[in-house]
């Protein structure tokens, strides 16, 4: 063990794992890693390497005891009505059914939408009922014939610790230095700080600030492949991830229908995922979330408050130099229509998410590290009871630039990062000026976008600052604009183009060995004039472009059309891998895609590989695909079935380079609580179970 493991483990013990042990199982499956780092705690949390050899065994053995797989769902049913009762680990989610006035449980994996809960379980975990939350759950089997339900649920733990002593935190803090503190904080999420330059390590705290800070609200857009999603998916319990698809004002912010709150009430965090994907059908989604965004309040109907934060993650695939060097186009380029300049305004920070390194082993640490939940804990009691606000703003001394929503930006940002990096105590003077200048970028890169979409001057003040111990004005540039004429000082759009005056483009060129703040007094007193240079043409990428998100649990708008229509334009033939094609359900999927697959009119040729086990039917199979068969030839397309026992993965192949992926395939619809609610036959207003999607060229 290095210096840093010793002190860990000696400061903190028991509530530290070595991080490998987590790569090691982590693969195969798809559980939250809060989730696994709780059983490895449970039989890890120790630096003895035979009793961590023993309790990898028992993780092992748990999961595949406790862990239902998608496809075993049936096997599960069949084990808990032959035990009597089985514990599991999932997702449980609770509704409320008005017709029949009463509450039902649901696990993501066991295929029962109707599992009898008591009070008790969903009044003390009342996020069970927005989202859902992972527990150790008892399900017995209920021999009652007249009932109108086979299971119920006898326990219910959830997967979190049960007692976090903040003080204790605290004390274990004060021995440590503020780089080792960021060292561990990186390696409690698999990273090693080594590996990473000092900007980079300021970027992936940044990332934290929402899940200590309420009604903080920022961006981040970048490359796909560098872990946007993962603190919010799989690092807190605390908080949800809403990945596409339609982001509705009942499930958000309030449900009027039912007098409830929405997921701003029940989490710490909420986080939009492939931001550029969200559908905002109705206008006072929009409105509301401005509301929201600016006081964490609003009102619809009745006036609610509360303290979520709303972080925004998507992809950005256009050229950064490109984007910042065009009078056309900003780094807000993928947001959606509907996100106007107000949404903007109220964004505290622009995490620069293109600087950040792909996910890679390279990166990852065998290292000692804090078992997920218990800074999860820490994170969420900062959160719910801790406001560093006031000691921010008499510490910190802001530039005449900075305007009022700038100044709460700046602000919040820098009390994310005392709350997590100086749980307790200050920083000194040049850690404080180090948090205060990376807020101020970050506010500045939201600010430079919409400087350059108003055409008038309402957000031209740009040249953020503050002043630093020294008495001086250090103003703050972003890195990847700072020598870009066209976000400096943008050519505003007027109605006639005529009217426009020619255009005088001036620029500080600013050195700064960090590429962070400006050294002031290297400012030069007079400005150079530059001429600029010619203006490099905006390479758009392709109409398709490669794809990678999560389908959450109840989210609806995916349809097999929505997801994979746009991309067999063009194909001749389509290859579908999925074991899984046996049950009726199951077949009437694979005849919904097989009508998908006919909307793109050039597709002849369609291949099922599938496979099957001792319980199929094979002849009642062979009878419905046939029938199918002869359909599609009257249509001149052929249908081929290949049946492999031995099949597991699934994937669709299409013969014009693109492939798609879907964790569970085609069966990633619930089956709806009864046929003739909505949902029952247009299968993009069908509720989903989760799923993960990857659509990418070979």
């Amino acid at each position: 063990m290095n210096e840093l493991d010793q002190k860990l483990t000696a400061i903190f013990d028991g509530k530290v794992l070595r991080k490998d042990l987590l790569h090691r199982i982590k693969k195969g499956t798809n559980v939250p890693t809060f989730v696994l780092e709780f059983l490895l705690a449970r039989f890890c949390a120790s630096d003895d390497q035979a009793e961590m050899d023993s309790g990898m065994e028992a993780v092992l053995a748990s999961l595949q005891d406790n862990y239902v797989k998608p496809d075993e769902a049936n096997a599960a049913q069949s084990k808990v009505a032959t035990k009597g009762k089985h514990r599991f680990i999932d997702k449980v989610h609770v509704r409320y059914v008005e017709k029949e006035k009463r509450h039902w449980a649901s696990l993501e994996n066991f295929n029962s939408q109707r599992i009898a809960i008591g009070e008790k379980f969903y009044r003390d975990n009342d996020r069970l009922l927005e989202g859902g939350i992972w527990a150790e759950v008892t399900l017995a089997h209920n021999a009652i014939e007249e009932d109108d339900y086979a299971f119920y649920i006898e326990d219910l733990r959830p997967i979190q610790i049960s007692r976090f002593d903040f003080d204790r935190y605290c004390e274990g803090r004060t021995q440590f230095t503020r780089d080792e503190w960021i060292a561990a904080i990186l390696r409690t999420v698999g990273l090693e700080p080594t590996k990473l330059s000092k900007r980079v390590q300021m970027h992936f705290i940044a990332r934290l600030a929402a899940l200590v800070e309420p009604n903080y609200n920022y961006i981040e857009l970048g490359p796909r492949g560098t872990g946007k999603s993962y603190f919010f998916s799989e690092f807190s319990p605390y908080a949800t991830l809403i990945s596409g698809g339609q982001a509705t004002k009942s499930a958000l912010f309030y449900n009027n229908a039912r007098r409830k709150v929405g997921l701003v009430g029940f989490w710490d965090t909420v986080a939009f995922d492939e931001v550029g994907g969200i559908k905002v059908k109705d206008p006072d989604t929009i409105q509301i979330m401005k509301d929201f965004m600016a006081n964490g309040r609003f009102s619809r109907g009745a006036e609610v408050i509360a303290d979520a934060s709303l972080s925004f993650v998507g992809n950005f695939d256009l050229s950064i130099s490109q984007v910042v060097n065009s009078v056309e186009h900003d780094l807000f380029q993928p947001l959606p229509a509907e996100f106007d300049l107000a949404i903007m305004d109220r964004f505290a920070a622009y995490i620069p998410g293109w600087e950040m390194p792909k996910n890679s082993s390279e990166f990852l640490t065998s290292s000692y590290g804090f078992i997920t939940d218990y800074l999860a804990e820490a994170f969420h009691y900062q959160f719910k009871h801790t406001n560093r606000y006031e000691e921010v703003s008499k510490r910190i001394q802001l530039g005449k630039s900075v305007e009022g929503r700038d100044e709460k930006g700046i602000k919040k940002t820098v009390c994310a990062f005392l709350k997590i990096l100086h749980p307790t105590g200050s920083p000194t003077d040049e850690e404080f000026e180090e948090y205060v200048a990376y807020a101020v970028e970050c506010r500045r890169r939201v600010k430079e976008q919409m400087n350059k979409r108003k055409p008038d001057d309402e957000f031209a003040r740009i040249d953020l600052s503050f002043i630093n111990a020294q008495e001086q004005e250090v103003i703050v540039y972003c890195p990847e604009s700072k020598d870009a004429p066209a976000t400096q000082q943008p050519l505003r759009r007027q109605l006639n183009d005529k009217l426009a005056p020619e255009r005088d483009v001036e620029t500080e060129a600013i050195q700064n060995q960090t590429g962070l703040t400006p050294d002031p007094v290297s400012v030069p007193a007079n400005k150079v004039e530059l001429t600029p240079s010619v203006e490099v043409p905006l390479v758009l990428p392709s109409e398709l472009i490669e794809r990678h998100f999560t389908i959450m649990y109840d989210d609806i708008g995916f349809s097999y059309e929505s997801i994979m229509g746009p991309y067999l334009q063009g194909a001749k033939a389509v290859v579908i891998e999925d074991p899984y094609i046996r049950l009726q359900h199951q077949i009437q999927n694979f005849v919904r895609f097989c009508e998908t697959v006919l909307r793109a009119t050039t597709i002849k040729r369609i291949c099922l590989i599938t496979g099957y086990d001792d319980k199929t039917q094979l002849a009642e199979i062979a009878e419905k695909m046939e029938e199918l068969k002869q359909s599609l030839l009257e249509l001149d397309v052929e249908l081929e079935v290949k049946l492999n026992p031995n099949i597991h993965d699934r994937e669709i192949r299409i013969d014009n380079g693109w492939t798609i992926k879907i964790g569970r395939g085609l069966d990633f619809y619930q089956k709806p609580g009864g046929w003739f609610e909505v949902g029952a036959n247009d299968m993009s207003l069908r509720k989903c179970l989760e799923t993960k999607v990857d659509i990418f060229r070979t």
